[in-house]
This record gives structure tokens, C-alpha cells and sequence, in this order.
């Protein structure tokens, strides 16, 4: 990991660095960055210490919106083992969230949803808990605040990474009228406001995916669940609890807060999990989910939780929150699926004992446990994990879908953030960069065309015409088209070594048009694999990492096309002479691409994507 630290600033918007090999450079206003040193873990944006960004009055910028919370853990927040209760914590963390929301709002907020939390580490007392929230972007009216939670000990001056999470809010306004909007200053401001973007595109269909997955998923799993001698009966975890909301559980609006809602159902739910293993268990992740309605002081809130499935080494609690007064039928204002692991003194997880699910609705519940358990390995592994760690060719199927498309635009909105760059070489008005870090290659073409941003978007989008000007596509093939957005292709491409087997490509195209003017349009490449389209001995099974275009409008019919691509050894022997200098073969394709669109410019201008 390298450490940057400030020697000095120059003139307005320019700062020099030095890092820990005694590198010294400068980065610009611009955020150019001209040092190939920085590694891709540094790229982390929820642990990026970013650098300072002197604005031109000459003051330090901070993000506006930006709010911090330090908490040192005292016995009163701790739970039996000494360490902060999960409770207390997202108590803690929805609080910050709620007053940056506000801050950019400038009125009173509440929280919709909160996206998956994974907790990595526990804290214990006499640490402290630092929270910072920043919002990353607003919509109409609501907006995407970004967590970053961390713990420090004060006696060996070491901090960790405890869990990052991104909660979206909603503005009580009085008035009408769209949120203002967040300008990003910064390079991982930027790519927090892009990806955001694409989190809420997830958010808003997250309910019914999640809906056909598990209807999917079940129907893999098999009708009947297992019956065991020593099986603990589902029933036995059952939980019921009654909460009074009184003022102190109410926040500045009067209405309960939503952090306290959810340390009493993750009270419950740890009451559950106990039930089942006769121990203490730690909480491990919080699925994504919903806020269905308020809930005000004076409201009687039922909590309930039971055990749902028992894995081998996790099991998964499903907790509800209704709420009442007087008599009043019960209103319904959160459901939330928990999983809990058990610790032995090693502090690795322990076997659990198997559950028994009552007939009917408890069998349900089981199968689906089994279902959500895949979807949250699929969403942990491919969406929470960094970038550099997902494998080149990922199983594709409709349970992992939404993900891999997530991951998918992404990881190509990273690799164009970049901003160290080199120039390789410039012909016929293309040019060829190079980016090398941990020993990869990376690759952009950026050629410009006299030809309308949407229109270019619309012909590139469909790969089975890029043939017209692409010779490394000999083939390409429409195998699966997975929604709208996403297309699954199978691409046959020549061999770049004379005498050699041709290559197959499976690569699944996501395609993306912008949320705002300031954005660029997005054709996202990557491969997958598919039973039904296994490699054959004939051809040579390529793989491709990260690739796709971006699309920009600069002029009035003056379009930037940029082609990014992380070089795999599939693709490397393609490109490693035009960036050794030695052939045009990259030049010529990308004036062919230009000639193409010129000559398309007026067809197809009335069909979308999909319909391609």
C-alpha cells in the first residue's frame, strides 16, 4: 500500500506528493495522475484517503455533505462478550446517514432502504467507533448516502475496516421541485456519483428480482427438505416482542427512529439464533432491505424472528416489524433476513445443529433460505468484492444476472475513471493509451466522430453488425438475451498466431444510456460461461476481463468514442504490436469503426437496444 503525503503546495489547484518509495510527482486540479505506482488496491474508493483538493479560493476542500461520528464503546453499548452490539451500531451509523442527508437536502429526511451490510470486524469496548457519511448522489427526491465505518484502539493506534454501506433517503419537502444536485469534485467522487447511479437501478427492481430468483431457485433445489434425528424444531426459535415507542426512541420528526427499529429487530433475531445453538452468535451480514411505512411515538411495535434454515456453518433469521395503536390492525414496516455464525474459542465458526421446519409455511420458509443463501453468496462475491479479485469468466444464470450486469458496467465506469493514462501512439486520428500496474495491461482507443452521441450507442450496441467493421469479429452470435440491457454473445474470432486454432468468446453486454447530460453512454463487455455453450476442441476459449465503450457528446454531433480493455492473454496477442509500435492494426479498425458509423449515421435512429 503506498502512503502519500503532502510536501507542498504550488500554485492554485496543484499539489506535490511524495509516497513511501521516496517517488515525488505532481497532481493537478485535473487529477491527472503521472506515476504508473499506484497499486489497484489503493483504488478502493470506500478506503481511498484522498488526497487534499485545493480549491481556487485557496482553501482545503471537503466534501459539503460530509459528516463524522466518533464514538469510544462503553460497557452500556456492549453486549455479553464486550464488544458493541450490532444494535447500538446501526443505531449509530443510520444517525450520521440521516444528518448528511439532511445537510444536502437542507430538510428533514427519513430512511427508505439499506443495502447489504457485511461486518467484517467486531468492535470491543474502550475502541473507538469512527463513522463518516457523505452523500454520493440525489435523484428526484431521494438520495444515496455512502457509510464508511472503521474502529480504532487507543492503545496500539491501530484502525480496521469494520463495514461500508450505502442507505438511501428520502426529503420530507414542503416544497416541489427536484434535489439539488451533488457536483463531485474529486476522482473518487466521480466514480461514487457514476456507480451510484447504477446501485439505485438495482434498488428499484430489487423486490421483484429478488422475487423471481427465489422462484427460480426453489425450483432447483428440490420439493422436500431433509428430515434429521437430532434436528432442532423451527418453533423452539420462535420470538415474539412488544415495543412501546416513546420519545426518546422518536427522532427530530417525531417519528421512530429507523436505527432504533433496527437494533430491536436485530435483538430479536440474536435472541433466535441463540435459541437454535444454546450460545451467544455474532452477526455476521443484513441483507438489503425496505422500509414499508412509518412508525410514530405512541405505536406498540411486534417483533418477531424465527430461525428459517440452519447451514452447516451460518443460519439465517427471518425478523418482521409491524406496528399499532389502540385497535388498529397491524401495520407492516420492515422485514430484514440475518445471518448469524457461532464462534468457538479460536474465534472460527462452529457446526450448528440442523433445523426442523413445521409443515407448510415453515418448509417454505426453509427452501427459501436455501435460495437466499445462494443469491447472497452471488451478491457478496461479485458485487462486494473488489474488482481484481472477481475471476475472468463467471457462471451466468438468472439468479446472479442483475449482479453480474451490476458488476459488469461497474467495473468498465472504474477502468475509464483512471486518469494515468500514456499516450502509446496516434494515427489517422486514433489514439492508443497504455496503463500498467501489478504487472496487467490495460489498453483505451479514443477516436471522435462526426455523428450523433445516440446514434453511436445505438449501432456499437449491437454487436452482431460489428463484423461490418471489426475483422477480429469472424463470427458473433445472439445466444441468450437476458433482459432490456444485457445481451449474452457468443464471438468467434481468428487466431493472432500464424497456424493457430481460432478463439470463442461468451461474453455477456450490458448496455447503459446516461442519467444525466453529464454522464456518458456505456457498453459494458465481459465474459461468462453457460452450460449449454461449453469450449470445444476446435477453437481456443478466450476470456475477456473488463472491455467495453464509453460514449460521449462533446459538440453538437461531435461524439467521443472511447474503447477500454483489460488485457487477458486471450486479448493481449492482439494488441502488444500496435503498442510496441510495430503495426496499425488497432488504428485501422477504429478508422473503420468511424467510417462505419459515418455511413449508419441516419439508420436505425428510431430503434432501442433491445430491439437490436
Amino acid at each position: 500500500m503506498l502512503v502519500y503525503k503532502v510536501l507542498e503546495v504550488g500554485h492554485t489547484g496543484t499539489r506535490v506528493w511524495r509516497n513511501n518509495t521516496q517517488n515525488t510527482f505532481k497532481i493537478s486540479a485535473s487529477l491527472t495522475l503521472r506515476s504508473s505506482a499506484m497499486a489497484s488496491e489503493d483504488w478502493d474508493s470506500e478506503l481511498l484517503e484522498e488526497p487534499l483538493f485545493i480549491l481556487e479560493s485557496g482553501e482545503v476542500y471537503r466534501n459539503p455533505t460530509e459528516v463524522k461520528m466518533s464514538q469510544i464503546v462503553l460497557p452500556c453499548h456492549a453486549n455479553h462478550c464486550g464488544e458493541v452490539s450490532v444494535g447500538q451500531l446501526l443505531k449509530w451509523m443510520d444517525s450520521t446517514a440521516c444528518l448528511s442527508a439532511e445537510r444536502h437536502a437542507g430538510c428533514s429526511c427519513v430512511t427508505a432502504s439499506v443495502d447489504d451490510i457485511h461486518f467484517e470486524h467486531t468492535i470491543g469496548v474502550g475502541q473507538v467507533v469512527h463513522i463518516k457519511a457523505k452523500v454520493n448522489r440525489a435523484f428526484t427526491s431521494s438520495m444515496e448516502v455512502g457509510l464508511v465505518v472503521s474502529c480504532e484502539d487507543l492503545f496500539s493506534d491501530q484502525q480496521c475496516k469494520v463495514c461500508h454501506a450505502f442507505a438511501t433517503f428520502v426529503a420530507r419537502r414542503t416544497e416541489a421541485g427536484k434535489l439539488k444536485q451533488v457536483i463531485p469534485h474529486t476522482q473518487a467522487e466521480q466514480v461514487e456519483y457514476s456507480l451510484a447511479a447504477e446501485r439505485r437501478r438495482m434498488r428499484l427492481i430489487h423486490a421483484e428480482t429478488i422475487n423471481d430468483l427465489l422462484s427460480w431457485s426453489t425450483s432447483q433445489t428440490g420439493p422436500e427438505c431433509e428430515e434429521h434425528q437430532h434436528a432442532v424444531a423451527a418453533e423452539r426459535t420462535r420470538v415474539e416482542s412488544v415495543e412501546l415507542v416513546l420519545p426518546p426512541h422518536a427522532n427530530h420528526q417525531v417519528s421512530t427512529f429507523g436505527g432504533q427499529i433496527m437494533a430491536w429487530m436485530e435483538n430479536v433475531a440474536t435472541i433466535a439464533a441463540s435459541r437454535l445453538c444454546n450460545a451467544h452468535p455474532t452477526l455476521r451480514t443484513i441483507d438489503m432491505f425496505h422500509f414499508r411505512g412509518p412508525s410514530h411515538i405512541g405505536d406498540r411495535l411486534v417483533l418477531k424472528a424465527i430461525v428459517n434454515n440452519a447451514f452447516k456453518k451460518s443460519m439465517e433469521v427471518g425478523v418482521c416489524a409491524e406496528a399499532y395503536q389502540g385497535g388498529e390492525p397491524l401495520r407492516h414496516i420492515n422485514s430484514a433476513f440475518m445471518t448469524f455464525e457461532v464462534l468457538d474459542s479460536d474465534k472460527k465458526p462452529r457446526t450448528l445443529p440442523r433445523i426442523r421446519p413445521e409443515p407448510v409455511d415453515g418448509k417454505r420458509r426453509f427452501q427459501e433460505a436455501i435460495a437466499r443463501k445462494k443469491i447472497r453468496l452471488d451478491r457478496k462475491y461479485i458485487i462486494s468484492c473488489k474488482h481484481t479479485e472477481v475471476p475472468l469468466s463467471v457462471p451466468w444464470d438468472p439468479s446472479n444476472q442483475i449482479y453480474l450486469s451490476y458488476n459488469n458496467v461497474s467495473a468498465l465506469k472504474l477502468l475509464s475513471a483512471r486518469s494515468n493514462w500514456v499516450l502509446s501512439s496516434e494515427k489517422k486520428k486514433v489514439s492508443l493509451y497504455t496503463l500498467e500496474e501489478n504487472q496487467k495491461l490495460c489498453f483505451k482507443v479514443e477516436t471522435h466522430v462526426n455523428v450523433p452521441a445516440e446514434q453511436v450507442f445505438v449501432l456499437l450496441s449491437d454487436l452482431t453488425r460489428r463484423k461490418e467493421w471489426d475483422r477480429h469479429y469472424e463470427e458473433c452470435e445472439v445466444i441468450n438475451q437476458a433482459d432490456e440491457d444485457d445481451t449474452i454473445y457468443r464471438v468467434v474470432t481468428p487466431s493472432a498466431r500464424k497456424g493457430g486454432k481460432d478463439q470463442d468468446f461468451i461474453m455477456l453486454a450490458s448496455r447503459r444510456r446516461p442519467c444525466d447530460p453529464s454522464e456518458p453512454y456505456l457498453i459494458a463487455l465481459r465474459s461468462v460461461t453457460l452450460p449449454t455453450h461449453p469450449p470445444t476442441e476446435n477453437l481456443n476459449r478466450g476470456e475477456i476481463l473488463c472491455a467495453g465503450f464509453t460514449i460521449s457528446e462533446e459538440l453538437d454531433n461531435l461524439t467521443k468514442i472511447s474503447y477500454y480493455n483489460q488485457a487477458t492473454p486471450g486479448v493481449l496477442p492482439y494488441i502488444s504490436t500496435d503498442i510496441a509500435g510495430l503495426s496499425s492494426k488497432f488504428s485501422n479498425t477504429f478508422s473503420a469503426c468511424s467510417e462505419f458509423l459515418e455511413r449508419n449515421r441516419d439508420s436505425l435512429a428510431s430503434h432501442s437496444p433491445s430491439e437490436l
